[in-house]
């Protein structure tokens, strides 16, 4: 739930608004109490006197009257009826009203208008799904400044090299810039929640990369699934080896290239795609594992199979070829991975 503060005069014992709503922490309702946030939020986004403004999860409306008071419009997306109710009671009247546009609704599952910025102080556990609908959204908007558990914000901005650099990282920075606002203590909040928080900006990028999504998402998910082993290693796994193999002689059969599978139209899709199985923590295996690559030997695909061999010789060769055998994950900037998706493709190896 997002957006906006209590007002200091409180019933004692309570934490609530008006006609004394709880709040339920379950469903990541936590209220900014600090007005001085909410004005720091503001000044931050940049937002311009003609901006039509995406707010989610407005809860009792004090954020959606400073963004009211900064844009031309705000349409502000709630799940709980409850609040509503009290978003339509507080600007009923008001010179406000006219420039609200409610949708009572889940973000995920609605479709959104268009919308030239996005401010909002969203329900942690829908962080990333709905980071890859705002970024699959069209026409593009021109950025959007959300309120994210700390951690999480963290791995967005992570760079390689970086504890927490993840498969969510390198996704997200494919698609926009992310830069860290602001920290914000849990304090901040009624009723606290259990971690700190921090605002990101988020711009997608205009144009977008030239880059096949369904085919970067497959070769990003092969590379984080053991961040800090080799890449030599992790394509030497059996389970590898068979869904590239099995690609491969497909896309021979049916002599397809991959400008076949890449069509604009399936492009928001695909980009939204990038975030279906992204858990908001925990997105790669355990990177603090100290492993040694010699341990996945059972994984190795057995050399008595010619031609299951002379497809793994095929494919370290194009390892080898962009010396990217003995690199890890957690080392690799976006370009790497660029580079290394087209050596794959002009080897005929695509992973989708």
């Amino acid at each position: 739930m997002a957006g906006g503060k209590f007002k200091k005069e409180k019933p004692p014992g309570g934490a609530h608004f008006q006609g004394g709503i709880p709040f339920h922490k379950s469903k990541g309702q936590h209220i900014l109490k600090n007005p001085l946030l909410v004005d720091s939020i503001i000044q931050k986004s940049g937002i311009k006197s003609t901006d039509i403004i995406l707010e989610i999860g407005p809860g009792t409306g004090n954020l959606t009257k400073k963004l009211l008071e900064a844009g031309k419009s705000v349409i502000a997306v709630e799940l709980d009826p409850r609040m509503v109710l009290e978003l339509q009671r507080r600007f009923q009247g008001t010179p406000f009203s006219s420039r609200l546009k409610v949708i009572q609704g889940d973000v995920l599952k609605c479709d959104l208008p268009y919308f030239d910025i996005c401010v909002a102080n969203i329900p942690y556990q829908i962080s990333s799904p709905l980071t890859f609908k705002l970024l699959a959204h069209r026409p593009l908007f021109r950025c959007a400044v959300i309120m994210f558990q700390r951690e999480f914000a963290m791995r967005l901005v992570a760079q390689p090299g970086d504890s927490l650099y993840c498969r969510l990282s390198v996704n997200t920075q494919l698609l926009s810039r992310v830069n860290h606002l602001l920290k914000v203590g849990r304090n901040n909040f009624r009723p606290p929640p259990k971690v700190d928080s921090s605002v990101v900006r988020i711009e997608p990028r205009k144009p977008l990369p030239p880059v096949n999504f369904k085919e970067w998402d497959g070769l990003v998910r092969i590379c984080f699934n053991r961040k800090n082993k080799t890449l030599g290693a992790l394509f030497r796994q059996k389970t590898v080896l068979n869904m590239l193999e099995k690609n491969y002689k497909t896309l021979q059969a049916l002599q397809l290239t991959p400008e076949d599978f890449s069509a604009d139209a399936e492009m928001a899709v695909c980009v939204s795609a990038l975030g279906d199985t992204l858990g908001d923590m925990n997105m790669d295996k355990d990177e603090d594992e100290d492993e040694d690559d010699d341990e996945d030997g059972e994984m190795e695909i057995d050399d008595k199979d010619a031609k299951s061999n002379a497809f793994k010789e095929k494919v370290l060769s194009v390892l080898k070829l962009g010396g990217f055998e003995d690199k890890r994950s957690s080392k690799l900037a976006q370009a790497d991975f660029m580079h290394l998706l087209s050596l794959f493709n002009k080897a005929g190896i695509h992973f989708s």
